[in-house]
């Protein structure tokens, strides 16, 4: 492999270049527009390959927050409408996502995978998946509280009652689609009554569906390592791997190297950098509130790697060993994640909580004035009304108490 790279080799990039091409490629510069609407929406899911979906409501849920850093006057109606109008589809990518309609055949290999045994959190039961499968076919859309339980369980989550079950596999399977979300429930139906006709359901080849997840990453990542193409999908780095620099030797690859690190790239990334970056001043650093499940940091060690930025979600840590708090959000400014802040939405009261600013920067009072920008839309977007903050930390500078009370004097005016 390092031959072949070597041979291949035709960029080095700054660690600074690299962020900025990978931030132009996510929709999250600055200078990115997408538009507005709907099709603003449906073109920032396209980029990005997919959009994570989240059960956690601490503040916006994952989907809606990811395309509301995305896409100007972002609202959740947007989504609602590209699936009522089948431009997206729900299905699996690394995790539960919405996906462009047009790649539904590159969700078929996975699919097919599981009609042949693969499981997916069960074993499957066949009776139960027939009779499940029977009734929506009589009856049309159904949701999991539509069937009833016909065995109790008291040993916890794991212990779905069947009937969910069976439609979680005929849902991986590819025999049921979601059609919509009702209260965040899965509503199923038929797959030939929810896909479009002119929809391609032709099985793709091994080549076509490496080639297609090569692709689709580094359009929205800029870099990429056989690793990260093809995070949390098993048993695809290898043959990944061998696409690669089988691209690489057709040209329809190039390698780059950040940081003695050696990346996967498109051939365009040198117009990227060259005709997008050479044009862009420093930008008048804008903050990104992200979500823990944002596609930009999703991956964590290349989260460190890239941007040297250690972050974890800390929901699923045990509350005596949380260092910034249950539901921690990055903080985005321009190129560089400087600091993190614990949330949380009373909705009732309509009051937006800093349970812990963690500042990672030491240019605090700016940063402060731009967070406060952000923190305002973000306080709308969350159909709040006020600001509350309870405690501010900083990783750079000792903050006296005076500076304290002056920080967040700031950000709840």
């Amino acid at each position: 492999m390092k031959k072949h790279m070597k041979k291949h080799m035709k960029n080095t990039l700054s660690l600074k270049e690299a962020q900025k091409a990978i931030l132009l490629s996510q929709g999250l510069y600055t200078e990115n527009k997408l538009g507005t609407g709907t099709q603003a929406t449906y073109n920032a899911i396209k980029n990005i390959n997919y959009v994570q979906i989240d059960s956690i409501s601490v503040v916006a849920r994952a989907h809606h927050h990811s395309l509301w850093n995305r896409v100007e006057n972002y609202s959740p109606i947007h989504l609602e409408q590209l699936l009522a109008d089948k431009q997206i589809f729900e299905y699996w990518s690394h995790a539960a996502s919405y996906l462009p309609m047009v790649d539904y055949r590159y969700s078929l290999p996975r699919k097919n995978a599981f009609v042949k045994g693969d499981e997916h959190w069960f074993e499957k039961d066949k009776k139960i998946m027939s009779l499940v499968l029977a009734r929506i076919k009589d009856e049309g859309a159904l949701q999991a509280k539509d069937f009833k339980e016909p065995r109790k369980t008291n040993t916890g989550w794991w212990d779905w009652k069947p009937a969910k079950r069976a439609l979680d596999q005929l849902f991986m399977e590819g025999e049921l689609m979601v059609v919509k979300r009702q209260g965040f429930q899965k509503v199923y139906d038929l797959t030939e009554r929810v896909l479009p006709s002119n929809i391609d359901t032709s099985m793709p080849s091994e080549e076509e569906y490496f080639q297609h997840l090569i692709i689709n990453y580094l359009t929205a990542n800029a870099i990429g390592t056989p690793q990260q193409i093809t995070y949390l999908r098993k048993g695809l780095k290898i043959p990944i791997k061998q696409r690669c620099l089988q691209m690489l030797e057709e040209d329809l690859l190039i390698t780059v190297t950040v940081d003695n690190q050696v990346y996967f790239a498109l051939p365009t990334i040198n117009d990227l950098i060259k005709t997008k970056l050479a044009n862009i001043a420093p930008p008048q650093a804008k903050v990104k509130i992200l979500s823990p499940f944002d596609n930009l940091l999703i991956q964590r060690k290349r989260t460190k790697a890239l941007f040297n930025y250690d972050y974890q979600i800390e929901c699923y840590v045990p509350a005596d060993k949380r260092k910034f708090g249950y539901f921690s959000l990055p903080l985005l400014w321009g190129r560089k994640f400087s600091g993190r802040m614990d949330v949380k939405m009373d909705r009732k009261l309509g009051v937006l909580t800093l349970l812990t600013l963690h500042i990672e920067t030491d240019k605090i009072d700016e940063f402060i004035v731009e967070l406060k920008k952000t923190l305002d839309k973000f306080l709308s977007f969350n159909h709040g009304t006020s600001i509350k903050v309870a405690k501010i930390t900083s990783n750079k500078l000792i903050l006296s108490d005076n500076k304290v009370k002056e920080l967040m004097s700031t950000l709840t005016a």
